[in-house]
């Protein structure tokens, strides 16, 4: 996430009421996550497992709660509790903006494109031409969508990250500053959730298609020409390369790479990265030749004690 214009590392540390080392004016232009975080942005790290991680990683400017060497060419923000004075940026510059219309004033919406009843559309969206959005879709603020582009009935783009912190006294929310992006010729089908970035972009790439009923998590990429079917579950940080297909009922676990021109069978379970260019099943998911011969071999088990109690 990008703010409007650049601001000084005093400046940010006067937001958030931190301590800070490096010189007044060095220049802060936005604020990331650790997967997606760019020179001159704003990282928070609250444990010690990943503070090398984010020392060395491409944030300029490091939202830390311990007293640490700050790495040539970086700054530090000093701060007891990193992950609420992340929600205090993010609710300075992306503060929520309640809406007074069903389609705001402010969202932009391209030649030839079809807006059905019911459909809510949110501040600063983009939509762009010759699209079709049927009835009850609600297009939360900020999203961008392309060109020949078709949403179905009752599909969320732009909900809140599901990203919790556990505290003694309940759960504390990470607030989304990000945003969803759906590129040209885009099909996806009825009563889809995609959730927006916490401070980037979750991506559906140009050609893809989503049949209905399927959960995309915050900050995940699909790519080009992609196949979806109903009841897939995908959750935050997932990477899915161009023209992998995945059937009914597949969950993806958060941070997975799905390589290119992947298929995943109906029913799996997916808890690592997998290469592209191969077929799985199952869950864990195996590559599927292998995963049905261990299927036989199992029926196979009784067959065998059977002999064995006759010997």
């Amino acid at each position: 996430m990008k703010f409007p214009k650049a601001h000084t590392l005093k400046e940010i540390a006067e937001i958030i009421g931190s301590e800070f080392v490096g010189s007044d004016v060095f220049p802060v232009f936005g604020m990331n996550e650790i997967h997606v975080v760019e020179e001159g942005d704003i990282v928070f790290v609250d444990h010690p497992k990943y503070y090398d991680k984010a020392l060395n990683s491409r944030a300029t400017v490091i939202l830390i709660n311990k007293q640490v060497d700050c790495p040539e060419g970086k700054a530090l923000l000093i701060s007891d509790d990193p992950f609420r004075d992340f929600n205090k940026l993010t609710r300075h510059f992306k503060p929520f903006q309640s809406a007074n219309s069903s389609i705001s004033d402010t969202a932009q919406i391209g030649e030839g494109t079809i807006i059905q009843p019911n459909v809510f559309i949110g501040n600063h969206v983009k939509i762009g031409k010759h699209c079709v959005i049927h009835p009850n879709v609600t297009i939360y603020d900020g999203c961008e969508i392309g060109d020949h582009v078709t949403i179905h009935s009752n599909t969320v783009l732009g909900a809140d990250a599901f990203y919790y912190k556990n505290r003694p006294e309940g759960f504390d929310k990470l607030l989304s500053g990000g945003k969803v992006v759906i590129e040209n010729h885009v099909d996806i089908g009825a009563s889809c959730t995609i959730d927006r970035g916490v401070t980037g972009a979750t991506t559906i790439k140009e050609g893809s298609k989503l049949d209905n009923q399927i959960q995309v998590g915050h900050d995940t990429i699909i790519g080009k020409k992609c196949l979806i079917a109903s009841h897939t579950g995908i959750a935050g940080c997932v990477v899915i390369e161009d023209e992998v297909t995945l059937w009914g009922q597949v969950g993806i676990t958060s941070g997975a790479t799905i390589g290119k021109k992947a298929v995943i069978l109906a029913q799996t379970g997916v808890a690592k990265s997998l290469e592209g260019g191969k077929t799985y099943f199952g869950s864990p998911a195996e590559e599927a030749r292998e995963k049905l011969k261990q299927m036989a071999s199992v029926k196979q088990i009784p067959q065998i004690l059977q002999k064995l109690k006759k010997n």
